[in-house]
């Protein structure tokens, strides 16, 4: 695993979805679970403004760092980078926060050369573009992570987006890359896809190496599983790919804030299962999640999955203690139910597999 203390500090402040512990916590309770030694920890390096222009433009990497310093956003940083306005606040940490995820996931793309899995929870920050900011996202380290892999030694790279919103970023980023293939499970309707009709629909197909999978609402582990099977792992062997990248955000689970679907993290976890060996290299990063006991749960055990660890029943006494430190202010937090601080494995949400999510099964294969 490759993280880094800052997270424990470093919040978006105020009341912004990501001023909640989370990478921190999955780090305290993979410990505490004796799933995590000295041994299998890298402290993340810090991106530096020249790594981060391999894909970012040089002009809104230096703004981001004159922010910092200056903390405080003008009308040039509003209007030209998106910085301090639409969710992208200007915060102690704007600049080396997101350098530390970006650093994380170029470093992944070496230590992946010879093959193996890294798992990146802080990384999945897909919605940055190349000179703005977007979707809470600074730096797009999906992208940095992809061209460290390609820089070493890959020949071609797949990339899956599970997270809850379009994975925009990284898609416009690689559309002219025939060396990548992206591919997004979302949910339909949900932003960035409302700034542009076409983003992130089934028949955005992004420059002919990209594609897209809209959910509908209530989006189920049936449904999920039977997409997962039948769509998404025969099209990464149809590919073959060298690597295969995970943006594993867990927005989409049933607890979450900020989406209607609802998955358990169970059909997370059967995803990594799945992707485990389809590839020489595997790449699991994080991405969004806004509830912290969800996402604590959720990549707590992604990391026990890629490390063959069994998750127990029923949490041990340290690990409760962690899990019933956190405060979340949400209003689902106020009295948050005993099996979030218990357990890890949510119970599964099976359900109907409905003809929506047939019909685009069908269309995505034509």
């Amino acid at each position: 695993m490759v993280a880094s203390e800052i997270y424990r500090t470093s919040s978006y402040g105020g009341r912004h979805p990501l001023s909640i512990p989370r990478v921190s916590t999955v780090v305290d309770v993979c410990r505490a679970m004796e799933w995590l030694s000295d041994d299998a920890y890298i402290d993340s390096p810090q991106a530096t403004a020249q790594e981060l222009a391999r894909f970012h433009d040089p002009e809104y990497i230096a703004a981001v760092q004159r922010l910092e310093r200056e903390q405080q956003a003008d009308a040039d940083a509003r209007q030209r980078f998106n910085l301090g306005v639409n969710g992208n606040p200007i915060y102690p940490e704007v600049f080396r926060r997101p350098a530390t995820a970006a650093g994380a996931s170029q470093l992944a793309g070496r230590l992946l050369r010879y093959g193996g899995i890294v798992h990146s929870p802080a990384g999945g920050t897909h919605h940055a573009l190349r000179e703005r900011a977007s979707g809470f996202c600074y730096f797009n380290d999906p992208v940095l992570a992809i061209l460290s892999l390609l820089d070493h030694g890959c020949d071609r790279v797949f990339y899956l987006d599970i997270d809850a919103h379009h994975g925009d970023g990284v898609q416009i980023a690689l559309a002219e890359e025939p060396r990548v293939f992206t591919c997004s499970m979302h949910e339909a309707g949900r932003w960035p896809m409302k700034r542009d009709e076409l983003l992130g629909n089934l028949n955005d197909r992004g420059g002919g190496q990209a594609l897209n999978l809209p959910v509908i609402e209530g989006f189920n582990d049936s449904e999920f599983r039977f997409l997962f099977e039948s769509v998404v792992l025969p099209l990464i062997d149809r590919f073959k790919p060298d690597a295969v990248v995970l943006q594993c955000g867990c927005d989409g689970l049933a607890d979450d804030p900020l989406s209607r679907l609802s998955l358990s993290n169970q059909a997370h976890w059967a995803a990594v299962r799945g992707l485990i060996g389809v590839a020489p290299r595997l790449l699991v990063l994080g991405g969004g999640g806004y509830n912290p006991w969800a996402v604590a749960r959720c990549w707590s055990g992604v990391w026990a999955v890629l490390n063959g660890f069994d998750v127990p029943k029923r949490l041990p006494e340290a690990v409760v203690g962690i899990l019933r430190s956190l405060i979340w202010r949400h209003s689902k937090g106020r009295n948050p139910p005993s099996h979030w601080m218990e357990t890890l494995a949510d119970l599964p949400n099976e359900g109907p597999l409905r003809p929506e999510i047939r019909d685009l099964a069908k269309a995505a294969l034509m």
